[in-house]
């Protein structure tokens, strides 16, 4: 994983941290003193955020070792010792929060995500992220929603054609807006198009959309959505996805689940770092 805004992005965080300096070890313990510790897992679930931990350790002091004892994406138990530092201690403990914020927050993603996977596993259904994301971090966390078995909708408003309502009222319905962007877009660009009742998914299919979203709707309606739309295209399912929904959404025949939820809240996975006597 290396993109130079990435370390720009370690740097930045480290800076927010620690300011001028860190007032407390700097006064207590030896510049010159030595030792290593290890990042333990105080639950069980998906790890993610190896390689950002290793840039966060030597961006504070390249003479620190990281030795890593797990893979991004394996699953951890509870009491596991993940990573092992050794170096100046005033190191250790100057990166060591910064460090542990996204260890615990990616591998919070990559566990939320692996726990959706399981309920979509006996369903062709997939798992999409949105852009629902941490600004800044974007890239991080649909790093970890794969790592944790889900894929990626779109990075951005770049790489992906999505038409919403608001697209719809600008261009003054559904019709108009899937014929101007054809028009202009690669024909190797699906075209994905946001509805909320059936007639407005009858009009999409009817001006070609590659892929439809059914948005907030409700679940009684999804099966006759999926037979009007036989595989003319493809159907993503999406809003108020939650744990106990999902088996029955997957269970209506749609392609795709995409959730927000994956991300904006997903908690933490919780870890701590421990000097060696």
């Amino acid at each position: 994983m290396y993109h130079s805004w990435l370390d720009d992005l370690v740097k930045r965080a480290l800076e927010e941290d620690t300011g001028p300096g860190d007032l407390t070890s700097e006064n207590i313990v030896e510049p010159a003193l030595h030792g290593e510790g290890v990042i333990l897992a105080r639950e069980s679930g998906v790890i993610a955020g190896i390689d950002v931990v290793r840039r966060v350790y030597h961006a504070v002091d390249p003479g620190v070792t990281i030795e890593s004892r797990i893979k991004d994406g394996n699953e951890v138990n509870k009491g596991d010792a993940i990573i092992k530092a050794a170096g100046a201690i005033t190191s250790l403990l100057h990166a060591e929060r910064t460090a542990l914020n996204f260890l615990q927050h990616l591998s919070g993603i990559a566990t939320k995500t692996r726990e959706f996977c399981r309920v979509l596993q006996n369903h062709p259904a997939q798992l999409l992220d949105t852009r629902k994301t941490t600004p800044g971090l974007r890239y991080l966390e649909k790093y970890a929603v794969r790592l944790g078995g889900g894929r990626n909708h779109r990075r951005g408003l770049f790489d992906g054609v999505l038409i919403k309502e608001n697209h719809i009222t600008a261009a003054g319905g559904i019709k108009p807006a899937l014929e101007r962007v054809k028009r202009n877009i690669p024909l190797t660009v699906k075209t994905e198009i946001e509805v909320t009742s059936l007639p407005q998914l009858e009009e999409a299919l009817e001006a070609g959309a590659d892929i439809i979203m059914l948005d907030n709707w409700n679940l009684e309606d999804l099966p006759r959505a999926v037979h009007m739309v036989r595989g003319k295209a493809e159907l993503e399912v999406s809003g108020e996805v939650t744990m106990d929904n999902l088996s029955e959404i997957a269970a209506s025949g749609v392609d795709y689940v995409s959730s927000g939820a994956i991300t904006h809240s997903a908690g933490i996975l919780n870890f701590s770092f421990l000097l060696s006597q």
